[in-house]
C-alpha cells in the first residue's frame, strides 16, 4: 500500500495538530492517530478519532460522576463481569471512527453489519483510482465441496496463472473503458476536445468489483466487537477478516481491559447449546457418548467434537 505525497503531507499535518480537552484520551491510541496500517495490496484502516476509555465503560455501568473512584483491578474486574454476562450498553459509551480503503467486493460484505454510520468515497462526484485487489497467489482457491460460501484447496499452475492473468485484465480493460467513457482529466476538463463525456454516475457502473473505494466508519465499542467476533474469525472471509484483525490493534491499544476480555470471553470462547452442555456432562459422568447417541445431527456433533478439541 503506497500512500501519495499529499497523502503523506495530510497524515502529517494532522498528526502535528494538537488540541487542549479535558476529555479522557488513550496515549497508546493517541500515536495511532491518522495512521494508516496497511492492509491487503492497496488498502489500509487508519483511526481518524474516537471517544471514551476503558473508564468511560466503567463509568456508564456505576453512573458514577467522576473517575478513578474504585482502583484499577476492581474496573477490570467489573468489565470483564460485564463482557461475561454479555451487557451491551456501557460498552456504547465508547465511540471510535475510522477511515478505510477497500476493494468494492469487501465493502459490500461490510455493510451489511448495520450498525454504523457510514460516508463513502462517491463515483458521482469523484473519480475513482485506478487501483485494484489482486489476491496473492496462496489466497487463489477452488471453491470448498462442504462449504457453500468458503474456500477449497489453493489453485496451482496454469489454472493459478490464468486467473490471475484474468483478474488483472478485466479490471485494467474495464478501468480503461471508464476512463474513456469519462473523458476529463484530474481537474475534470476534457481530454479529447469536442467530445463529450458520460457521466460519472453512469461510468462507475462498468467498473470491476475488486476496484478500491474508501469510506469513513464510525461505530461504538459494543457494535464494533459484535463486528470483529464475526469479522476475525479464523472462517471469515480472508478479505475482510485481514481488516478486523487491522482493526483488532487499534481497540487493545484503545480499551486494553475491555480489548481482554472480549478475547477471552468472546474470541477465545465457545458457545454451546443446552443440548451440547448436557452432552459434556454425561461425558464427565464417564459415559461414552457417540453421535448415534447423542441426539445431535452429525454437524452439531462434528461442531462440538471440534469444540473440545477430540476427532469427530
Amino acid at each position: 500500500m503506497a500512500l501519495t505525497g499529499a497523502q503523506q503531507s495530510e497524515i502529517a499535518e494532522a498528526q502535528n495538530t494538537r488540541a487542549e480537552t479535558r476529555r479522557a484520551t488513550v496515549p497508546a491510541l493517541e500515536a495511532m492517530l491518522f495512521q494508516a496500517l496497511p492492509v491487503l495490496d492497496h488498502g489500509f484502516v487508519r483511526v481518524v478519532d474516537y471517544m471514551g476509555d476503558d473508564g468511560a465503560v466503567v463509568q456508564a455501568a456505576r453512573v458514577s460522576y467522576g473517575r478513578g473512584t474504585k482502583a484499577v483491578t476492581e474496573d477490570r474486574g467489573l468489565i470483564r463481569y460485564l463482557m461475561r454476562h454479555r451487557h451491551s450498553t456501557p460498552f456504547e459509551m465508547c465511540e471510535i471512527k475510522y477511515h478505510v480503503k477497500l476493494p468494492i467486493f469487501v465493502a459490500r460484505q461490510w455493510i451489511r453489519h448495520r450498525t454504523a454510520n457510514v460516508n463513502e468515497y462517491s463515483a458521482r462526484y469523484s473519480v475513482m483510482d485506478r487501483e485494484f485487489y489482486i489476491p496473492e497467489p496462496e489466497q487463489l482457491a477452488a471453491q470448498s465441496s462442504v462449504n457453500r460460501q468458503g474456500r477449497g484447496d489453493v489453485l496451482e499452475g496454469e489454472d493459478a496463472a490464468l486467473v490471475l492473468d484474468m483478474l488483472r485484465e478485466d479490471a485494467t480493460r474495464n478501468y480503461d473503458h471508464y476512463a474513456w467513457m469519462l473523458n476529463e482529466d484530474e481537474d475534470g476538463a476534457p481530454v479529447e476536445k469536442g467530445r463529450s463525456g458520460l457521466a460519472r454516475e453512469l461510468a462507475r457502473m462498468n467498473l470491476t468489483l475488486n476496484t478500491y473505494t474508501q469510506w469513513y466508519w464510525k461505530t461504538d465499542l459494543h457494535n464494533l466487537l459484535g463486528f470483529l467476533s464475526l469479522r476475525a474469525d479464523a472462517h471469515a472471509q480472508y478479505e475482510i477478516r485481514v481488516y478486523a484483525e487491522a482493526m483488532m490493534k487499534t481497540v487493545e491499544a484503545w480499551v486494553p481491559h475491555c480489548f481482554e476480555a472480549f478475547r477471552d470471553y468472546r474470541m477465545g470462547a465457545a458457545l454451546l447449546s443446552a443440548q451440547m452442555l448436557s452432552i459434556v456432562k454425561r461425558m464427565l459422568a464417564g459415559e461414552n457418548v457417540t453421535q448415534e447417541t447423542s441426539g445431535l445431527s452429525k454437524r452439531e456433533w462434528r461442531e462440538l467434537m471440534e469444540t473440545l478439541g477430540r476427532a469427530a
